[in-house]
């Protein structure tokens, strides 16, 4: 019997097999496939499991983080969405709040909205803070905010009333009416999403809840079908923002639970083996192709947060408190306007890749090949799946940099030459 987890990332896609009859574990790589995640997650089952010499139909438990939905909402390719909320408050999404981090920060831009004012309609309803009825739901008002969402081709519906959490009947005869005019809709209720007060916060965590839904109901559609293609038995999981788990159906209706999913297995992990080592209190570095995830482990037990930004936009929802930063293996190096090295965001992902792979394009510097042809890599650290490190190309590719920085890549080039590592 076997157990696999999955871990689908920027650049690569990680596997890891346990053997729960010898203790034995496996480990296997393979390119990431950003068209389709779920590409990539057949081919590195279907390899593993070929290699390995292991029947597909003794796998009793698979589990998987991915980034999907974050990576949605950072390209900001999502559903076209529309907000159903009560009258007078459809700018709330916009306003936000009077904190303002960066306030003396000429350069920084607010992302933005998500559901446009257009698609953002009112309808008369009012909850009072206790629960009672204010005002009772107007029928006429709702059917029609609905039906010009759907003069709009909306193909998902945010539904967030005032005070929705002390009495949710409002919002779930919305539902029926959106369900009623727009069948093929994604539907979002805020008192499902987050049943607390303060309505920024639940109203923009239910947008990008509405926002990637549709994409990623779509994506765990066809990530069931190549698991059940492989010929696994069994149902995948999802790893929580939180570190636990969720079945395909719970993330379908809450896709904004996995914002930090693969971040949050790998703290989780690092949480247990420090427990069994005798280690309780440890600061985890994830170094990815395109992210470099960090968190802290105090007593054994990871640090958690009920709020975070995703790509600008506020969520509220449980989650392991993981700090994010845009710097990875892949993350493309590059000058700034003042003269001054710069690593990230930019990432060469998996399409085109690292030049170090053979897969890169000769403009782009990233760290992979600036590591290799400085000869910073050993080949026994590497993956079996990604030996193949060019070196040769990288040193060609990998053009030297302007500036002082030529002088810095010209001394540890010839370092490098004087002693070479084994790569």
């Amino acid at each position: 019997m076997y157990r696999i987890g999955v871990d689908v990332g920027g650049t690569f896609t990680d596997f890891t097999l346990l053997d729960e009859t010898s203790g034995q574990i496996h480990f296997y790589k393979t390119p990431s496939t950003p068209h389709d995640p779920s590409e990539a997650i057949e081919n590195g089952l279907r390899g593993m499991l070929e290699g390995l010499s292991f029947d597909a139909a003794e796998v009793t438990y698979l589990g998987h983080g991915t980034t999907v939905a974050t990576n949605i909402v950072i390209e900001r390719r999502g559903a076209r969405t529309g907000l159903v909320t009560t009258k007078g408050f459809r700018d709330v999404l916009e306003l936000g709040r009077q904190a303002r981090p960066s306030i003396y920060d000429y350069r920084v831009e607010k992302p933005p909205v998500l559901i446009p004012r257009d698609r953002r309609v009112e309808v008369v309803e009012r909850i009072g803070p206790a629960g009672e009825v204010l005002t009772e739901l107007d029928e006429a008002s709702l059917e029609g905010a609905v039906r010009r969402l759907a003069e709009m081709g909306v193909e998902s519906v945010a539904i967030c009333f005032l005070h929705s959490y002390r009495r949710p009947e409002h919002e779930a005869r919305a539902r029926a009416v959106v369900e009623a005019i727009l069948p093929d809709a994604y539907i979002t209720l805020s008192s499902e999403i987050l049943p607390e007060f303060r309505e920024f916060e639940r109203m923009s965590t239910v947008a990008v809840n509405a926002f990637v839904g549709p994409k990623m109901g779509a994506y765990l559609e066809k990530f069931r079908g190549r698991v059940r293609d492989v010929g696994i038995p069994v149902e995948p999981y999802t790893i929580h923002s939180n570190g636990g788990l969720m079945s395909a159906d719970t993330v379908y209706a809450n896709p904004v639970r996995t914002c930090v999913s693969g971040p949050a297995a790998g703290v989780v992990g690092a949480a247990e083996i420090g427990r069994t080592a005798g280690l309780p209190n440890l600061i985890t570095f994830d170094v990815g192709g395109t992210s470099t995830d960090v968190s802290l482990i105090a007593d054994a037990t990871p640090l958690f947060t009920s709020a975070r930004l995703v790509a600008g936009y506020p969520v509220k929802t449980p989650m392991l408190d993981i700090h994010v930063i845009g710097a990875g293996g892949g993350s493309i190096a590059a000058i700034d306007d003042a003269g001054s090295m710069k690593v990230g965001p930019r990432s060469a992902g998996a399409a085109p890749g690292p030049v170090a792979y053979g897969r890169g394009e000769r403009s782009r510097r990233s760290r992979t090949p600036i590591s290799a042809s400085a000869g910073l890599m050993r080949e026994r650290f590497l993956a079996a799946a990604c030996r193949s490190i060019w070196k040769r190309r990288a040193m060609l590719f990998a053009k030297p940099l302007p500036g002082r920085w030529a002088c810095r890549w010209k001394r540890r080039r010839m370092a490098s030459s004087r002693s070479p590592m084994p790569i």
